[in-house]
């Protein structure tokens, strides 16, 4: 659901977090410049990881939770608990100082990072199960489009839809999760980078749909699994006093 913003097209401070995938990650960008960012590869280290980025990002940058004007999250496809932790974190804080969100998908991330001028790019995301997310996007001047829905689908169902694509295809993301071989035979595929989707290409997200007023309140933001979540988040990890105490102050 969309809500209104002073913020027009001016460039804003902005958080953004990335926790779709085993690749935990914080960054904080003025308009198009990354001031900080942390990360972590640790695939059950997401709520543990968060608190601690997100105070070292503001230090390094000198930045209270009160100066920011917008959260950018990742909504996933991706496992269920990373997901959580990274939209409890986004919706607290922006409830905390009063600012909207901006969402993004971590197949856009992905996308928009894969270094290509020709090929169809086929972002995927490991969602357990021997399942992966996955989506055709075509490159065009200055990003990307998606070219087709999202899906969920085994490794062979993916193989066959690039097949029947019939285009040069990039495969970029977590494609160590696919079995060995499975693009046997199929000469037009090359896997690249990058693996994770990162905060930083979020930034560069959110300040394009920031422009558009693409925002959405805190409390209207859902994540997006594509499927029926595999586990329940522990809130017991997250401190009793809230996520950021005094943030409005």
């Amino acid at each position: 659901m969309a809500v209104p913003s002073p913020l027009g097209a001016q460039l804003v401070k902005t958080v953004a977090i990335e926790t779709a995938t085993s690749a935990s990650s914080v960054a904080l960008g003025d308009g198009a410049e990354l001031v900080a960012m942390s990360v972590s590869v640790d695939g059950k280290g997401h709520v543990g990881f968060l608190m601690p980025a997100i105070d070292f990002c503001f230090n390094r940058a000198g930045w209270a939770p009160s100066d920011i004007d917008l959260v950018a999250v990742d909504l996933g496809p991706g496992p269920f608990t990373g997901l959580r932790a990274g939209l409890s974190a986004a919706q607290a804080l922006a409830a905390a100082v009063g600012v909207p969100i901006v969402t993004v998908s971590s197949l856009d991330v992905l996308a928009l990072r894969a270094a290509t001028g020709r090929r169809t790019i086929w972002p995927v995301v490991d969602v357990r199960r021997g399942q992966v997310a996955t989506a055709p996007y075509r490159p065009v001047p200055g990003g990307v489009v998606q070219d087709g829905p999202g899906e969920i689908v085994t490794a062979e169902e993916l193989s066959a839809l690039i097949n029947a694509n019939g285009e040069d295809a990039l495969v970029v993301g977590d494609h160590s999760a696919l079995p060995d071989g499975v693009f046997q035979g199929l000469h037009r595929v090359k896997l690249g980078r990058p693996r994770f989707p990162a905060a930083d290409v979020i930034l560069e997200i959110a300040q394009m749909r920031a422009k558009r007023g693409l925002f959405a309140a805190a409390q209207d933001v859902r994540p997006l699994y594509m499927r029926e979540p595999d586990a329940q988040i522990n809130w017991s990890d997250i401190r009793e006093e809230g996520l950021w105490p005094g943030a409005a102050g």
